[in-house]
């Protein structure tokens, strides 16, 4: 997948309090979130205040179970393996940046340049896009 926006929190935070920005700058869209986002009041204020729908793959013991579909699944994948190919290619987890701002602007170059690889890749080199290991030689 190629990255439509991302955000910094502090890592002491959870992930659920980034949904205030999610639903003021988004509107009328699926949301694929993991475990973490379970809890019915977010899905109800998400779609009460943005129409956003949020959709999170339930655990089989769970009340109500409802099983993930298979293209959720396969999104839900493409999103992982976007995220494990930034840490390996570009270990974007290890960053020795001292302020603030550098951090920002190293995390930005390293997704501008993992987008970059996939334009290229599907543009004009027409691989998949997601090939980002690739022998030039």
């Amino acid at each position: 997948g190629i990255f439509h926006s991302y955000d910094f929190s502090p890592a002491n935070v959870h992930d659920v309090n980034d949904l205030n920005d999610v639903k003021n700058n988004f509107k009328n869209c699926l949301l694929i979130g993991d475990r973490g986002y379970i809890s019915k009041e977010f899905k109800v204020d998400l779609f009460n205040y943005s129409k956003i729908k949020l959709s999170v793959a339930m655990r089989k013991n769970q009340h109500d179970f409802v099983a993930f579909s298979k293209i959720k699944s396969r999104i839900r994948k493409r999103i992982e393996t976007a995220l494990s190919q930034l840490n390996g290619e570009f270990l974007i987890q290890i960053n020795l940046a001292k302020t603030f701002q550098g951090l920002a602007t190293r995390i930005a170059s390293k997704i501008s340049a993992f987008t970059m690889i996939q334009y290229l890749n599907f543009f004009v080199f027409k691989r998949k896009i997601n090939k980002i290991k690739v022998n030039l030689g």
